[in-house]
């Protein structure tokens, strides 16, 4: 091992959506003292960080990613007393708290937006992005928003365009402008001195941008502001910072999060996510292709090996549930959860578990558009079906990949709306909750929840896990993800079915074994290797291999 061990090596990560967490107050939100009422649950699970979906004063037009007051609390998660109360209640229990930042944009409702748009000599109107109308009064260019339509919206009291990259009401920051930079990382520092952990950057990539040329990802100026931003917050502090990178390559992760290079520690890669997208459209799902989908991940196990560091992670509040994606939330729910969270906290980097999926929660399938609340699937819902989509091909298409998917509230029991609040909650509750629940995922020693336990557990007994050699086996088989991690004291084979088919394999010499320590397993614990074995539908184990070869 050739890097300098960090707190964060062996942490794992808890990502929670607070107004889809828990509800203190039956408002039908979650809030900050919902989170509080749940640290010792959390702390049982064996987490230690805890990722918070923003918290900040919004509109919530993009429910709380528009941010219009980064030093406030939006009321109906709390008030910063409850924000302080929620830091010294996770440091009693060993447990950090990373904020979700967005500088990308802020909402139009912030105040550096509201003074830029009434004139064009205002102090505050390079904060943004503007641009004159083309020669025929339209929209500057061709730029578009990821949430659909024009990058561009016409502002009427100075008859300039501003820029969104994302909804007309997240006005992008104009990063080129020195006091955009001191006003953001003074605001960092702010949050840094109340004790957080770090940061998760939201579409960090982004800031880089160069317009007038085209280019929002990845542009020549990201890297140079990345490290002032190192330099001028949390550079020499030991927190954890992660930045979602959409677009990133390996080559690209290494330079964010090589730490020679003092930027990020790590960044969210999207590669292995992309693939069940059809030309890289979300709303064209298609089946997972197994080994390419192993090709990916390796290669990121690979590249990254000696610089820089992986993030690990299967979903988030972007993204459906990993049990309904690559598994199967029907008969096989508990085997086939059990067996992506082996996949992914075998291998080496920081895992993140998404709310609820320490207990299987799996996606919903609402049967009308009309029970959706998410911004980008409505606003795509109505773009597709309007151009000669069949409503009902793209209602299948959010059913498998809609954000909503991971945004229906946290099931914690068996009562009324899952036990997330005593009134109609925001958006639904996913139907199953009287089956899928935390209540009775605590009940059963085999449940999803307690092989989560175990899995943190064994990352914080075993270095092979956090720091070991990744070599991958059975590459270009259709059905098992099959690797070893290795160090100079132990060898883990991991080998996953990824089918509800049973399966026959025949195992190399290096892998056979007359007697072998199994460290986890969601069917029987195999005690030995020979040379064939077999494989019961969404089959998952890791062993010790004998130190001999």
């Amino acid at each position: 091992m050739n890097m300098t061990p960090k707190w964060w090596h062996d942490a794992v990560v808890y990502q929670i959506y607070p107004r889809s967490f828990c509800d203190s107050n039956n408002d039908g939100m979650g809030d900050l003292q919902g989170i509080i009422s749940k640290l010792d649950y959390l702390k049982s699970l064996g987490v230690n960080v805890l990722w918070l979906s923003p918290v900040y004063k919004s509109p919530m037009d993009d429910n709380g990613y528009d941010i219009s007051d980064y030093q406030d609390i939006a009321p109906e998660f709390g008030t910063m007393e409850d924000m302080d109360k929620l830091l010294a209640e996770a440091k009693k229990r060993d447990i950090r708290i990373i904020m979700d930042l967005v500088v990308n944009h802020t909402s139009d409702e912030h105040p550096w937006f509201v003074e830029a748009r009434k004139s064009k000599d205002n102090p505050y109107r390079d904060y943004y992005v503007w641009r004159q109308p083309a020669e025929d009064g339209g929209v500057p260019d061709e730029m578009g928003s990821v949430f659909g339509g024009s990058g561009w919206e016409f502002d009427e009291q100075t008859g300039e365009y501003f820029l969104h990259i994302f909804s007309k009401r997240q006005p992008d920051l104009n990063w080129e402008n020195p006091k955009v930079q001191e006003e953001v990382h003074k605001m960092m520092n702010w949050w840094i001195d109340k004790g957080i952990g770090g940061f998760r950057l939201d579409v960090i990539d982004l800031i880089g941008k160069e317009i007038d040329k085209k280019i929002t990802g990845n542009g020549p100026r990201l890297h140079p502001l990345i490290q002032q931003m190192n330099r001028a917050t949390f550079g020499d502090k030991d927190l954890l910072t992660v930045g979602e990178t959409w677009d990133a390559t390996p080559e690209i992760a290494k330079l964010y999060s090589d730490p020679a290079r003092e930027e990020f520690s790590m960044v969210f890669q999207f590669e292995h996510i992309s693939l069940t997208w059809k030309h890289g459209d979300k709303w064209q799902p298609i089946p997972l292709d197994l080994p390419t989908f192993k090709k990916v991940l390796t290669k990121w196990q690979v590249e990254l090996a000696d610089e820089g560091w992986n993030s690990l992670f299967w979903n988030n509040h972007d993204l459906p549930r990993v049990v309904s994606k690559y598994g199967c939330d029907g008969q096989y729910r508990v085997e086939s959860a059990k067996m992506l969270a082996t996949t992914l906290h075998m291998m080496k980097g920081t895992p993140y578990i998404y709310q609820g999926e320490e207990i299987g929660m799996t996606n919903v399938a609402f049967d009308s558009i009309d029970e959706y609340r998410d911004i980008e699937t409505l606003n795509f819902y109505k773009e597709r079906t309007e151009n000669g989509v069949a409503p009902e091909t793209m209602l299948a298409a959010v059913h498998e990949n809609s954000r909503d998917n991971g945004r229906t509230p946290m099931q914690w029991n068996d009562s009324t709306n899952g036990g997330f609040s005593s009134v109609a909650p925001w958006i639904k509750v996913n139907p199953n909750y009287p089956e899928v629940n935390v209540s009775a995922a605590l009940d059963d020693q085999n449940s999803v929840f307690y092989h989560y336990q175990k899995l943190i557990e064994l990352r914080k007994s075993m270095p092979v896990i956090v720091y070991g050699e990744f070599e991958p086996v059975f590459e270009e088989h259709e059905k098992v993800f099959g690797y070893v991690r290795s160090d100079a004291q132990q060898r883990l084979f991991v080998l996953n079915n990824f089918t509800s088919d049973a399966i026959t394999l025949d195992l190399p010499d290096h892998l056979q074994a007359e007697q072998v320590e199994c460290v986890i397993a969601n069917y029987e614990y195999p005690q030995a290797l020979p040379a064939s074995i077999s494989l019961k539908p969404y089959e998952s184990f890791a062993v010790l291999l004998p130190e001999s070869r």
